[in-house]
C-alpha cells in the first residue's frame, strides 16, 4: 500500500479470484478480506472479523442502500445504479485489486439474501475491471 503503481498488467490481473462470503459464515476462507458493506455487520465485534481493507467509497451509497432495502423487486434498478456509482470509483477499486494481488480477493457481506446483494455487484465490477486495461475509459 504504498500508493505507487495502481495500474495492473493483463497477467497480473488474470491470477485475482474474486468472490463473495456471508461474514457470518465460519471459518472465513483465506485471502484478502475486504467488508462490501457501509455499515459494519450487526452483532459482530470488529475484533471478530479479520480485515485487510473496508473501503466505503465501493459500497453502495447511503441513499441507494436505503432505497433498495434488500428488496429483490428492486434488484434490477438497484444495480443498474450501483454499477453507476462504482463506475466513479475505477481508481479505488483497480487500487484495491493491486493490494490483493497475490491472494484471493474475498467480499464480505452481513445480507441473509445470498442472490441479491451489493457484493455479488462489486465482484462482477471488480471482474471487469481485471478483464479490461487500467487506461480503457
Amino acid at each position: 500500500m504504498n500508493g505507487q503503481g495502481h495500474k495492473m498488467t493483463p497477467d497480473h490481473a488474470q491470477r485475482i479470484a474474486i468472490t463473495t462470503w456471508r461474514v457470518y459464515a465460519h471459518p472465513l476462507p483465506a485471502g484478502y478480506h475486504v467488508l462490501a458493506e457501509r455499515l459494519w455487520p450487526r452483532g459482530l465485534r470488529k475484533a471478530d472479523l479479520p480485515l485487510d481493507a473496508w473501503p466505503k467509497d465501493l459500497t453502495p451509497s447511503t441513499a441507494l442502500r436505503q432505497w433498495f432495502a434488500h428488496d429483490p423487486v428492486r434488484w434490477d434498478e438497484f444495480r443498474k445504479r450501483y454499477l453507476a456509482e462504482l463506475a466513479e470509483q475505477q481508481e479505488t477499486a483497480r487500487a484495491l485489486l493491486t493490494q490483493a494481488a497475490g491472494s484471493p480477493l474475498i467480499l464480505l457481506y452481513a445480507a441473509h439474501d445470498q442472490e441479491h446483494n451489493g457484493a455479488l455487484v462489486l465482484r462482477d465490477f471488480l471482474q471487469t475491471l481485471v478483464k479490461s486495461p487500467p487506461d480503457a475509459a
